[in-house]
């Protein structure tokens, strides 16, 4: 009996956030009649696809035992770059303004990286130190004004379709797909996760820590400023102040995905529906007319309580 109650808790455990989900849904579906309306499901798919890319990155990071404060910076600096080089009567091509914006992504990724790997500098430190130098960057360059006016082939990656499918959904969709190939299906998966488990153990096997932290921030990176790109496309503006708070999103996310803020764990897909259980619950609260405030307040408790999960796991 005891084994068998055991048995049932770790499976409650386990499979807590997906139960969680599921009533989820089913109490919005309730007493909001328009939540499970094709319209409404898109529109959270929507929602939800800028800050998923970036929990993508984000797992990497936490996976081994690190934070990325920066991601919200990034996205801003990929924005407004990539969007520049488009305005107007701009005939730069377009995937020389994507690549621009990427390359915002690899060289802040580095950066942090760099301090983090290489000078062991707390990963709090240094991140929050990339994500005030590149916030600046953003001012800097656009004087803080918005960068609007750019070309409709630009707009097309965050406002057109594919069938009903819109674009930042399938953008988000190929890169979930490339985070659980790599996370859970490549030797470079399992040495994140190792170095996340016991770094110094890591080392003794022969796995190159620092370049595995360094690679990560460089995917984090990377993720951010594509969400910067679909941000920018989908507002129809460079925004030197977008992305302000996403990065508390993403680790949000992440977190309620099952990953441990230790490192060890982590979960691609799990982090995404982290951020589903996000993007319906805010969009429930919207759909019922609760003041954004009290949604913040909500976001908060949720963070503390998949922390007091995680280690509740753990003894």
């Amino acid at each position: 009996m005891k084994t068998k109650t055991m048995y049932i808790k770790g499976m409650l455990a386990k499979y807590a956030m997906y139960i969680a989900f599921v009533i989820l849904i089913i109490v919005l579906s309730v007493v909001s009649p328009v939540f499970l309306t094709s319209t409404n499901v898109i529109n959270i798919l929507r929602q939800i696809s800028v800050i998923g890319i970036m929990a993508v990155g984000m797992t990497f990071v936490i996976a081994t035992g690190g934070i990325d404060l920066s991601v919200g910076a990034i996205m801003a600096l990929a924005g407004v770059i990539s969007t520049s080089l488009v305005k107007g009567e701009s005939t730069t091509p377009l995937m020389v303004s994507l690549l621009a914006g990427l390359l915002v992504g690899i060289m802040c990724g580095a950066f942090s990286g760099f301090f983090i790997s290489r000078l062991q500098v707390p990963e709090f430190i240094a991140t929050l130190a990339t994500m005030t130098i590149t916030r600046g960057f953003c001012y800097v360059y656009t004087n803080g004004r918005p960068i609007t006016g750019f070309r409709d082939d630009y707009k097309i990656i965050g406002t057109g379709s594919v069938g009903i499918i819109p674009i930042p959904v399938l953008i988000f969709t190929v890169i979930v797909l490339l985070g659980v190939f790599f996370l859970n299906f490549t030797q470079f998966g399992r040495h994140v996760l190792a170095v996340g488990g016991n770094e110094k153990a890591a080392i003794v096997s022969g796995i190159n820590a620092a370049r595995v932290k360094f690679t990560c921030y460089i995917i984090s990176g990377i993720t951010s400023a594509t969400a910067g790109i679909v941000l920018a496309a989908r507002t129809q503006t460079g925004q030197p102040v977008a992305g302000e708070g996403f990065e508390l999103d993403a680790i949000t996310a992440v977190v309620i995905g099952g990953a441990s803020l230790s490192g060890g764990s982590g979960n691609v897909l799990g982090s995404v529906v982290g951020m589903l259980i996000i993007g319906v619950m805010t969009n429930g609260l919207d759909l019922l007319n609760v003041s954004s405030y009290y949604q913040k307040v909500i976001k908060g408790a949720i963070i503390l309580i998949a922390v007091l999960s995680d280690r509740a796991k753990k003894k």
